[in-house]
């Protein structure tokens, strides 16, 4: 996921109110996140299948982990460690801060337990607590955006929860389904026909600024603030649709190598790809495996769990390409409040016994409106993931936040129905290598203008 956060750092050290907020917002987040993994077993908490997801119990203490290490040893006088050995176990990838146990084996920590790791959470959030009652003015000052930092982590770990026990239970022949009952299935609208909606070329301007009015939080990644050339246009109305993408795969879109790239159709053989991950043919009809179990497949839903090559290849195949994020953001502006207020929150404490993974498309009352920008599946873009001129980044352990990434990655923008509502925004760059399926990762259509 993105990485560092960048916010108006003179204004959390001047507000009188600020720590109070973030106090808030540190007990919501935190129970937000054991809320998400209720309905799981202990025995689903401590399975890995794959490199790119870790156990739950791992998320749990790695966000607890990152409070102690840049919030509590460096400035809560008399602070306690409660296990030193938690230092090599869950750290990420900090080099500056120490050594990390590997990532691929994370599923061999049986110990410490689940249980234990809850310990050390209630450890982590006492102190916490003793920090935001006894910082004085100077160093509340220091570690405010920290703070911040910590809480937008802990929210793309509650993300990446999701994401990653669903990974985790597909391998099961049980299709198990922790997420059922009494789960909530959003009011479903009839879809609008797909249009294009054409855009003006011109310098365009993209990436956050802090310092305008009501500025909220954003990753380093997105500043600076600057603009961009941006050629005429069109947009795709809506994402593509898994009913559009079933007629792909019905007309040879995995046997054929034409609309592929070299790399995307090496690895497509190789792995056996002949539909997005989750998909099962099952007597005659696609069914998908879901956190709610394994259900039939929704035809008139956004695509998702599509790696940037399949998303490509099936852009080539329509006569069209996937959009910059440039363009997308160009042409997102000013359309997020309308689009998120129509959306559910599926990773929030009220809905986190309930999640339903599977996006439901949205009619529009505007047939110019571009739809479920915001929230259903992130969307890729063909803009490799890089710094915009003149980024730098945070100081100390947070420069490796996310600096060190931008390379052999892709952009995608938007969030998914997994994204906490308050952490989705216009100019948030998510990113993933192309070839990344367990994420809910879709796409929508875009071409160039007249």
């Amino acid at each position: 996921m993105t990485g560092a956060t960048l916010n108006n750092t003179s204004a959390l050290e001047t507000r009188a109110e600020a720590r109070e907020t973030l106090q808030t917002a540190f007990d919501r987040i935190r129970a937000n996140s054991i809320a998400l993994t209720n309905p799981l077993e202990i025995e689903d908490q401590v399975v890995q299948t794959c490199e790119e997801v870790s156990p739950t119990k791992w998320h749990l203490g790695h966000t607890s982990w990152f409070f102690e290490t840049l919030i509590l040893k460096p400035y809560l006088p008399g602070y306690n460690v409660l296990d030193a050995r938690y230092d090599y176990i869950f750290n990420s990838y900090y080099n500056a801060v120490g050594p990390q146990f590997s990532r691929p084996d994370r599923g061999a920590l049986s110990r410490p337990t689940v249980a234990e790791i809850h310990e050390y959470r209630a450890h982590i959030e006492r102190g916490m607590t003793a920090f935001f009652n006894a910082a004085d003015a100077k160093t509340w000052g220091r570690a405010a955006c920290a703070v911040e930092v910590g809480l937008h982590h802990e929210q793309q770990h509650q993300e990446l929860i999701l994401t990653d026990i669903k990974e985790v239970l597909s391998h099961n022949p049980l299709a198990p389904a922790p997420y059922a009952p009494g789960r909530q299935t959003p009011r479903r609208a009839a879809p609008r026909a797909a249009h294009w909606r054409g855009f003006e070329g011109g310098l365009s301007p993209i990436g956050h600024d802090p310092l305008t009015k009501d500025a909220t939080v954003a990753f380093d990644n997105e500043c600076p603030r600057h603009a961009e050339f941006i050629r005429p246009f069109e947009l795709m109305s809506r994402p593509v649709t898994n009913r559009e993408f079933l007629a792909f795969i019905d007309e040879g879109g995995y046997r054929e190598p034409a609309h592929w790239f070299s790399d995307g159709w090496a690895l497509a053989q190789k792995q056996g790809w002949t539909a997005p991950l989750y998909w099962r043919a099952q007597d005659g009809a696609w069914r998908h495996y879901t956190l709610c179990g394994l259900m039939a497949l929704d035809l008139d839903a956004p695509v998702s769990h599509v790696s940037f090559y399949e998303a490509s290849a099936y852009a080539s195949w329509a006569g069209a390409r996937l959009p910059t994020e440039s363009e997308w953001e160009h042409a997102s502006t000013g359309q997020e409040a309308q689009t998120q207020a129509n959306l559910l929150d599926f990773s929030s404490t009220a809905e986190a016994a309930a999640p339903v993974d599977a996006p439901r498309p949205r009619a529009s009352a505007e047939s110019q409106t571009l739809e479920q920008l915001f929230g259903d599946v992130w969307e890729w873009t063909m803009s490799p993931y890089a710094p915009y001129r003149g980024f730098q980044t945070l100081p100390g352990p947070l420069s490796e936040y996310n600096g060190k990434f931008m390379c052999n990655q892709y952009v995608l923008r938007g969030g998914a129905c997994t994204t906490p509502r308050d952490h989705i925004r216009l100019t948030y760059r998510n990113f993933f290598q192309p070839d990344a399926r367990w994420q809910f990762s879709g796409f929508r259509l875009a071409r160039d203008g007249a």
